[in-house]
């Protein structure tokens, strides 16, 4: 990941600079290679740093003769989308705090199917939780909550038909700071500890405890227990009970509560990573983090993620529609249409 990337530099700073700058497919191959090897070609085979270019997009090593695409092993490995289109997506999908929906994505750059568009947004969200994943520091919150659901079921742990996530957020004396999301499978002491150490470094933390307590020994922490303090959970962890709200309003929102537990990981992955990212100056920034994931890959095709058909509310998997390529949104600025004479 590159350090202090700035903008107008390294990045564009807005959606009519984004245009300016990627005006056709050669320049965002041209971009995606310069992120993918910023310090100039290194083979993926061999590690060589020969290079015989042979056309734009495409490298040949000159060590193990291999001929390298600039999007092999990337999320746009074997695309017919145009990049155009993906840069276009990849902004819109960082450019509100609320994300967007592929039905949405498919009207906005008029992408030609459903299908097409939802594929590209679960693509770009599977390499969301590559990017900042360093371990929270300091003094954290930490809950777990149930989301999800085609009814509203039993109250609290008796909820069927949800699934479990654990948070947690830093304590940045009156504020917060960075935040994880993840599903796990219980409420047991081992799975919170997994959860810990995945997460957390030592230090304090705060946690309800509702059933098994938090494991003392994960992660080295010291545990404040709120439950035995007889303290409320809301006001005693406002921070992690706010990460709660903030994204059940998003998935209820924007996605009108049409999320499969297959699926909610890469959404919960999503809304973490523009959440860490909330302070951000420009949203040029979030875009250029997502496309340096976006080339780190590793490639996910329409098969992986095809799932198994089962009776629910949704289609898992959006149901062929008429196909057509997305056009392309290259091109140049026509002269001024609305100033040509009107022919009677």
């Amino acid at each position: 990941m590159m350090d202090s990337p700035l903008e107008g530099r390294d990045f564009p700073g807005s959606l009519p600079e984004l245009r300016a700058w990627f005006r056709s497919d050669a320049d965002c191959v041209d971009y995606l290679d310069w992120l993918r090897w910023p310090d100039g070609f290194v083979c993926p085979w061999c590690a060589d740093v020969g290079d015989w270019g042979v056309v734009p997009g495409m490298h040949r090593c000159a060590g193990c003769r291999r001929r390298v695409s600039v999007v092999a092993g990337t999320v746009f490995h074997r695309t017919h989308t145009p990049l155009t289109v993906w840069f276009e997506a990849a902004w819109l999908m960082m450019a509100s705090k609320q994300g967007v929906s592929a039905l949405t994505l498919q009207r906005v750059p008029e992408i030609g199917s459903y299908q097409t568009a939802w594929t590209m947004t679960h693509k770009l969200r599977s390499v969301m939780s590559q990017s900042g994943r360093d371990s929270l520091s300091g003094r954290v919150e930490m809950d777990e909550t149930f989301i999800g659901g085609s009814s509203p079921g039993a109250f609290g742990r008796g909820a069927a038909g949800k699934t479990l996530v654990a948070g947690t957020i830093e304590r940045r004396g009156e504020g917060f700071g960075r935040a994880r999301l993840q599903i796990i499978a219980d409420a047991s002491s081992a799975s919170r500890s997994d959860f810990i150490r995945a997460h957390v470094s030592p230090g304090r933390h705060s946690s309800r405890m509702g059933g098994p307590p938090y494991p003392r020994a994960a992660a080295a922490i010291e545990v404040h227990n709120v439950k035995a303090s007889s303290q409320p959970a809301h006001p005693s962890l406002p921070g992690v009970h706010l990460l709660f709200s903030l994204t059940k309003r998003v998935l209820e929102g924007t996605y009108q509560g049409s999320v499969l537990p297959e699926r909610l990981r890469g959404y919960l992955d999503e809304f973490v990573f523009r959440f860490n990212r909330r302070n951000s100056h420009t949203r040029g920034l979030l875009f250029f983090r997502l496309l340096e994931s976006a080339v780190a890959g590793p490639p996910t095709t329409s098969t992986n993620l095809a799932i198994t058909h089962r009776k629910s509310t949704e289609t898992p998997v959006p149901p062929p529609t008429p196909h057509a390529l997305p056009r392309t949104l290259a091109g140049t600025p026509p002269e001024r249409p609305w100033r040509v004479p009107r022919t009677a």
